[in-house]
């Protein structure tokens, strides 16, 4: 399934959003724009939908609570509300359309509470709270039927695709020191400290496949690399990734992935995470340490793999390389504008004067990007 559309009120930069969605969704803005709080609207549902992980409680628990979610503009109302409509394809009406909406308790225990939760089912709602049961029993708002097992029977292929929802940013020193940190790996792993113990969980068949894979791109993208490999270290049994590299000697240019590069890093793990499943990824900046002739690859290449996978991907980014490919469709591209009264999304292609750029050959990076830069960045030099 596909998220086809968006629509929140209140959440952190936005005080309004309602925006249709691509298969490929390329997000773009200012700095402080928003891109991390759109993409993270998904990873809050997901959490929610965690049947056994504490549910709607523990989603707004780990981002602050409710003040630190509510957007700045929404003044006197105190309601965040997101609505999502799934999907098969793009060309078909809504197969399901998910709504909950919350506020924090006045007083008392200041819990998060429920003020709405729908279901729709194509045009049939099945779902509407608060309902009957909910004012015989308050202490029910405090949970979404989303994260119930025995609640969410109707509209189970929701909670379950929301649960597969998949985000990964690398940060190559988290995996490279994981064991000298030793630290507490964030619920989903976000940031790939336990990336390893990913890749060794999964069905050696389909580890070797996709390292095969991964394998004969980064021959093409890192120099002199030649193989790449799984292995377990026979003293203390952690996983670990090992690089050939050519090399005069004879088995001498053997590296670990503490040796790796920020950048080889890094594109292994979006290459793994491009090839994971096919539910909903969330990519943030991908671009980050890649050179910009590798970036300029990889809006064709995330094409290529959702024709396989069939999967959505959506991309925060502030790459001219990756946006500058002939095959990014305005469409494609979400204009995130800071406001007074909270940031504005608009479709590119929705833009009279983008579009007319685009129609005259222009690329996406050379007509969209322009706009998210500072009035005043070429100030910076000289007050810093």
């Amino acid at each position: 399934m596909l998220v086809t559309h968006l629509v929140a009120k209140n959440w952190r930069n936005f005080k309004g959003l309602d925006v249709d969605l691509r298969e490929r969704q390329f997000i773009v803005g200012p700095n402080a724009s928003g891109k991390s709080n759109l993409l993270d609207v998904f990873r809050f549902l997901r959490d929610v939908a965690f049947t056994a992980g504490g549910g709607l409680q523990k989603a707004v628990k780990q981002r602050g609570g409710v003040s630190k979610i509510r957007s700045l503009a929404a003044r006197k109302d105190p309601e965040i509300c997101i609505e999502i409509h799934l999907s098969d394809d793009l060309n078909t009406p809504s197969k399901w359309r998910y709504q909950l909406a919350f506020v924090q308790e006045a007083r008392g225990k200041r819990q998060t509470i429920v003020t709405r939760e729908n279901v729709w089912k194509g045009s049939k709602q099945i779902l509407q709270r608060p309902d009957e049961h909910d004012a015989k029993d308050q202490e029910r708002l405090t949970q979404t039927y989303l994260e119930q097992i025995n609640a969410n029977v109707d509209f189970r292929e929701v909670a379950q695709f929301l649960q597969s929802v998949t985000y990964l940013h690398l940060v190559p020193q988290l995996l490279r020191f994981a064991d000298s940190i030793q630290g507490r790996i964030i619920e989903n792993d976000p940031f790939g400290q336990g990336f390893l113990e990913r890749i060794a969980k999964t069905q050696e068949k389909t580890r070797k496949a996709r390292l095969s894979r991964i394998q004969n791109a980064l021959k093409v993208a890192v120099t002199q690399l030649e193989q790449l490999e799984f292995e377990r270290d026979e003293a203390t049994g952690q996983p670990h990734l090992k690089a050939l590299y050519s090399h005069w000697r004879p088995n001498a240019g053997w590296q670990r992935e503490d040796q790796f590069s920020d950048g080889t890093l890094r594109l292994i793990g979006l290459l793994w995470a491009l090839q994971e499943g096919d539910s909903l990824l969330l990519l943030e900046e991908p671009e980050l340490s890649l050179n910009a002739g590798i970036v300029a690859q990889l809006a064709p290449m995330i094409s290529r793999l959702q024709r396989v996978r069939g999967r959505q991907v959506l991309v925060s980014t502030h790459s001219d390389a990756l946006l500058n490919d002939p095959g990014v469709d305005g469409r494609e591209v979400l204009l995130l504008t800071p406001a007074a009264e909270g940031t504005q999304a608009t479709v590119a292609s929705d833009v009279d004067e983008i579009r007319a750029l685009l129609e005259s050959g222009m690329s996406v990076g050379e007509v969209v990007l322009p706009r998210t830069r500072p009035s005043r960045a070429h100030d910076l030099s000289t007050v810093a």
